[in-house]
């Protein structure tokens, strides 16, 4: 785990990535996110987590993904649009982060599972006390409380402030396997489309 923003100077990563970036395939984007910092600006100040772990949903022909077969409601309507945008949604209580991909009118989406605290983790920390650290960030409910992320941010562009995706650290091994939680969702709860940065004590599971 990094150091809080006062002792590391972790401006040059603060620019928003271009919204270029996110105009790629689902797959390919759900592993091109690890390394990249989730950065969220707030009144109480910022706080930011390196992504170690994230599902890929492929919209019409995946039944995991909430727009399978095409399913266009209030909740799924961002995902209709252009990459590069904030769907939220909120599980069992928590709110879940996750980034609008594919082309327009294809909903496509990758949820950001876990990442690993980098800066503001003191803001995190009151936030969401724990008393293992590595409880603070390892779940996608998880980090969004910490970093103070809610459905108020459902609709933003990720590539501008408050809340962006800026340039991290490259992966060196990546890892893939089953999503999660999606026993219900027939042949597609067995699609490897999981990816995490291999050997991370951030992971959620």
């Amino acid at each position: 785990m990094k150091g809080d923003k006062k002792d590391l100077n972790i401006e040059p990563f603060l620019k928003p990535l271009p919204q270029a970036f996110y105009n790629q395939p689902t797959l390919e984007l759900a592993q091109m996110l690890l390394g990249c910092l989730l950065v969220k600006e707030t009144k109480d100040g910022i706080a930011s987590g390196m992504i170690v772990e994230t599902e890929a949903y492929k919209g019409p022909e995946d039944r995991a993904a909430h727009s399978f077969g095409n399913r266009r409601t209030k909740r799924t309507e961002i995902m209709f649009g252009e990459p590069g945008y904030v769907y939220t949604y909120v599980m069992h209580t928590h709110c879940l982060v996750n980034v609008v991909s594919g082309r327009v009118g294809k909903p496509e989406a990758v949820l950001i599972r876990a990442v690993e605290p980098y800066s503001g983790i003191e803001l995190m920390n009151k936030r969401r006390p724990v008393t293992d650290q590595k409880n603070l960030t390892n779940g996608p409910g998880k980090l969004t409380k910490a970093l103070g992320i809610g459905m108020e941010d459902y609709g933003h562009p990720i590539f501008k402030p408050p809340l962006y995706l800026a340039e991290g650290s490259k992966s060196e091994g990546i890892s893939c396997g089953k999503r999660i939680g999606i026993n219900n969702s027939g042949e597609a709860k067995d699609y490897p489309w999981r990816y995490w940065i291999s050997g991370n004590k951030f992971v959620s599971k």
